[in-house]
């Protein structure tokens, strides 16, 4: 991470939006691997609220309908209907999240 001085009042803080897939212990035998990687964990926040179409694109619920609906005009509220496809710059973070999907 940063090389600081001591007492400088500064404390790193890690990147929040990169995923590190946790490393389960693995069985070594004789020496090696035998050609295997441990396998990678799905966020379990992330197959509840996505889902992966048949050419890989990211399919999520519409935004803005969690709450306030009175504000919202009968037309806004009937086009947030059912799901969308995600932008492909969030997508391609949503990918990592999900490895098997």
């Amino acid at each position: 991470m940063l090389a600081l001085a001591r007492g400088s009042g500064y404390k790193a803080t890690p990147r929040r939006h990169r995923y590190i897939p946790v490393m389960p212990p693995c069985v070594i035998l004789n020496g090696s691997w035998r050609g295997r990687l441990p396998k990678l964990k799905t966020k379990s926040g992330a197959k509840k609220r996505f889902r992966l179409t048949a050419k890989g694109k990211v399919r999520m619920n519409q935004s803005g309908k969690q709450h306030g609906m009175i504000k919202r005009t009968n037309k806004q509220i009937r086009n947030q209907r059912g799901t969308t496809i995600m932008s492909e710059s969030d997508a391609k973070i949503v990918r990592k999240f999900v490895p098997y999907a």
